[in-house]
């Protein structure tokens, strides 16, 4: 007999509705009448529900007549039949009395108070209808001190009413646990660190207290909770993978603040410091405002008919005399998809050559490489939310707590409630006093990691037979190789303790649901992409493929790295991943594009290079790259913009590669402009404008499309309706795509007709039909084969919180007043060896050059090993890296680079440390 469902109702104001299974009586009121319905002041949406001032306070009973109780709505679960009474004269009386009371001990100065109009407090007392205040004023908190000397944080806690948000969303949001509530009675207060200002403390700036607070009593310097914005724009940040959503507040063609919405599925009200609060590099004094041609040596300003008329020209001169394979572009993941794919189009169907690539190759070609191979597609097979449902977490060469904030905060917070994380990483990351497990490797021995790691997992008996036989090839094989490992030999290598490593794969492949995430730490090596086929053979052999909880999930670096790569922007693949050499293919696109294509792949960004200085390459076009910093042997980057006869850059401003230019073009920053980003979990997002582009400027999407007319090509002006439509006609996994079914949250591609997008890939089978295992043997990195006798230190770099990528645009806040310069880290053994204390001056030096910077003595990294950052172009710390990259991708060889420090004088180096370009002093 079926029975029939069972209606779960219960009553609010005598009104019968239905509830859902978890509610509690504030969010069943919430939801059927609105946030505001019933008056709060402890409680936020993006907070944990905690009951402190029971101004939420309802009557409940369980019979509409029936005896009633008080309870706080906020916490207290809802029960079928229960009777709630929202507006009875005894909570009135109850909530009048509370806020009463809070107003005692708060200054009544709203008028000139910055979150006048939208403070909770002032809005809660009109709501229980406060027209005076019956208890003496009271003297605890109105003598204290402003809080003004951060950054970014602000603090008047004159202000304070004592609700704990500020204290929660530390702790729940970010999990930095700097603020508290210290005394009790009425000597409680809020402090932060040792009782400390936020400079002070181990603040990291992330907002998330000054959007919870509900007063002004923690803020920020941009006043976000004042009313004085007259439009508030959605749109998505520029700075990492994580692809966080922000709520931009104008008034006129001025932003003065962002904040981060509620209600976004990626960051549920949470942003970094460089979302929130790194924008005001918007309309810098240095922004390009204008077109720049050089002539007998200098750069003089241009109009734009003027500066498009030069390229088209000097463009169609260099085609006809050397022939379209003599020209390339190298796009941005910092660009919209839209002007990505226009960027490729450009090169592809204008200039008539695959010479096209983008960042994507210096950071995360391995893993769309490497998983291809063992998947059929290069991107994450989960979504970040899948991190509530795993078991064990497993985090291989990346620090996502500073490269990607809000995942990393996230699965902070789930391994402080229990979920045992595993960290591969050189270094001791901020992660590390967390995890259950620490495979502290040699920089550059990740294979020989992983196979230990694999072996472990098929000798201890919990490798997924059944699943690696059913759903991949070659297992067999691989666990043989895997069995013939001689795992002293691999010990030695790493320099990890086989029990170790042994304890960890246990840990990864005993859990039901096991995910990993990787970074840079295991793309920028030799074997980068074989490190990412190893991934992907974990995750096959336990099982952790296509269903929530799992998978291989990339940390993708820059905002639209993922984006870039799907849009074509690289040489071997067109938009969708399209092999550019298989006849049906090139079949498709010159119908399509309705020119004649290249039938071979184009060069690659370090084959661009290597073509300039052999005088191959005569003209290059880059949209907002800076090569000449971000890539690695700077001093052989220049070699190769300064062997260019021509060389067109889209900037926003007066990058160290823009001063090599012939052309520069002042581009639009993403608050300025319109499309689409892909972030690391696959979603398209809206990209919004926020303001008009700076006078001068203009979108790069915009750029692309008047040079494409200007050469004889009919392009249609930007829009990011119309392009996104077009390439939603040849990539297949955005056939769904619109911009109006995008909506707020986006979409995860694959996204199929109607608009249906995909949480999980690989659920019954893979894109290449079966998984595929693969084996490989260790290798030494070159760069130590041939430097390591001579340079006995491996360097390895990375990225800070604080910083993003060369600088361009955090350098121009205020996070430079919280991190100024790189500096390089040092175990103390090392340290002590070298005569060498934290702030002394070091000379760094490889075989192909040398940098100067301050020193820190750490014990994050191992005895033989640096670690630096290279956010700064003062030091051009890519001087000393190599031409290694991966086999398959060319991916550099970031991590492990041969060098020798010594302490040398305070002032040494401080001159001659810039790269100037050849063909003359930059006057602009």
């Amino acid at each position: 007999m079926i029975q029939a469902k069972t209606e779960r109702i219960a009553y609010i104001d005598g009104v019968p509705h239905e509830y859902e299974g978890g509610d509690t009586l504030l969010n069943f009121i919430d939801r059927h009448h609105g946030r505001g319905q019933v008056p709060t002041l402890c409680d936020a949406p993006q907070l944990e529900p905690y009951g402190a001032c029971r101004v939420c306070s309802v009557e409940i009973a369980q019979a509409e007549d029936g005896p009633r109780r008080v309870v706080a709505s906020c916490h207290t679960p809802i029960a079928d039949g229960m009777h709630i009474f929202t507006e009875s004269k005894k909570v009135r009386r109850l909530r009048r009395n509370i806020v009463e009371l809070v107003l005692t001990d708060h200054p009544l100065d709203c008028l000139t108070c910055e979150v006048n109009g939208n403070c909770e407090l002032q809005t809660v007392a009109a709501k229980v209808g406060i027209r005076d205040v019956r208890y003496p004023a009271g003297k605890n908190h109105l003598d204290r001190a402003k809080d003004l000397d951060a950054a970014y944080m602000t603090s008047d806690l004159s202000k304070c009413i004592n609700c704990n948000r500020c204290v929660r969303a530390c702790d729940e949001i970010q999990g930095q646990f700097v603020l508290s509530m210290h005394g009790r009675g009425f000597d409680a207060r809020i402090i932060k660190g040792l009782d400390e200002s936020f400079k002070d403390s181990d603040c990291v700036s992330c907002g998330a207290c000054a959007q919870a607070c509900p007063t002004s009593a923690i803020s920020d310097i941009f006043a976000s909770k004042s009313i004085e914005a007259t439009e508030s724009t959605r749109t998505v940040c520029t700075y990492c993978g994580v692809g966080c959503n922000l709520e931009v507040k104008t008034k006129g063609n001025e932003i003065l603040s962002i904040t981060a919405p509620v209600d976004a599925e990626v960051n549920h009200a949470h942003t970094c410091l460089k979302g929130r609060y790194a924008f005001k590099f918007y309309n810098h004094p240095d922004r390009l405002r204008t077109p720049l041609i050089r002539h007998n040596g200098h750069f003089e300003e241009a109009t734009w008919d003027q500066a498009y008329d030069y390229i088209a020209k000097r463009l169609t001169e260099i085609g006809k005399e050397n022939g379209p394979d003599s020209i390339a572009g190298i796009s941005s993941a910092r660009c919209t998809n839209e002007e990505n794919y226009l960027m490729q189009k450009f090169i592809r169907a204008v200039i008539g050559t695959h010479n096209i690539d983008c960042c994507a190759r210096v950071c995360h070609s391995p893993t769309a490489y490497g998983m291809q191979q063992s998947f059929g597609t290069g991107a994450a097979t989960n979504s970040i939310d899948d991190l509530d449902h795993t078991e064990c977490i497993l985090i291989i060469g990346a620090n996502p707590t500073e490269g990607h904030p809000v995942t990393g905060a996230r699965i902070k917070q789930k391994v402080m409630k229990g979920t045992p994380l595993i960290v591969i990483d050189p270094r001791e990351i901020e992660l590390t006093p967390y995890a259950t497990h620490h495979l502290q490797l040699r920089p550059g021995t990740n294979i020989a990691m992983l196979n230990m790691f694999a072996h472990y997992i098929l000798e201890s008996g919990f490798a997924d037979e059944e699943f690696a036989k059913a759903r991949c090839e070659d297992w067999e094989e691989f666990k043989a190789k895997l069995r013939a490992l001689d795992l002293d030999a691999l010990e030695k290598i790493t320099g990890v303790e086989k029990e170790k490593v042994k304890a960890a794969a246990i840990e990864y492949a005993k859990a039901t649901a096991a995910m990993s995430f990787h970074g840079l730490g295991v793309t920028e090596h030799s074997q980068g992409a074989k490190t990412v086929m190893y991934i992907a053979n974990l995750a096959m052999m336990t099982g952790n493929i296509g269903r929530p909880g799992v998978g291989v999930n990339p940390l993708r670096g820059q905002n639209n790295v993922q984006g870039a790569a799907d849009m074509g922007c690289q040489p071997h693949q067109g938009a969708g991943y399209l092999p550019v050499e298989d006849p049906e293919n090139i079949k498709l696109f010159e119908e399509f594009y309705g020119r004649p294509t290249s039938t071979a792949a184009g060069m690659k960004i370090p084959q661009m290079f290597e073509a300039a200085t052999k005088g191959d390459l005569k003209a290059l076009w880059l949209m907002g790259e800076d090569v000449v910093q971000t890539d690695p042997n700077s001093e052989f980057v220049a070699d190769a913009m300064n062997s260019l006869e021509f060389l067109v850059v889209q900037e926003i401003f007066m990058t160290v590669t823009a001063q090599f230019a012939d052309v520069i073009l002042p581009a639009a920053s993403f608050l300025e402009k319109s499309g689409t980003f892909t972030n690391g979990e696959r979603r398209v997002q809206r990209v919004q404008e926020t303001i008009e582009p700076l006078e001068g400027t203009k979108p790069d999407g915009q750029i692309i499309v008047d040079i494409m007319n200007r050469m004889g090509y009919e392009q249609p002006d930007y829009t990011p309706e119309g392009v996104l439509a077009e390439m939603a006609e040849v990539i297949w996994f955005f056939k769904g795509a619109t911009w109006e079914n995008l909506g707020e949250q986006g979409k995860q591609w694959p996204i199929r007709e109607g608009g249906v997008d995909t949480k999980i890939l690989h659920t019954e089978k893979f894109r290449r039909g079966l998984g595929k295992f693969h084996y490989f043997e260790f290798e030494e990195s070159k760069e130590l084969e041939a430097h390591g006798s001579e340079f006995p230190y491996i360097l390895t770099t990375g990225r800070l919180l604080e910083q993003y990528n060369c600088g361009t645009m955090t350098r121009r806040t205020n996070n430079t007043k919280i991190v100024g310069e790189d500096l390089l880290a040092i175990h103390p053994k090392d340290a002590k060896k070298k005569g060498i204390e934290s702030g002394d001056r070091v000379r760094l030096h490889s075989a192909r050059g040398e940098v100067f910077m301050h020193a820190k003595v750490s014990r994050e990294v191992k005895p033989g090993i640096l670690y630096t950052t290279f956010h700064f172009p003062e030091l051009m710390v890519n001087k000393l890296t190599s031409h290694v990259h991966d086999a398959e991708t060319m991916c550099p060889e970031y991590k492990v680079t041969a060098v020798d420090v010594e302490k040398v004088a305070p002032d040494a180096g401080k001159a001659g440390a810039e790269i100037v370009p050849k063909k003359a002093a930059v006057t602009q």
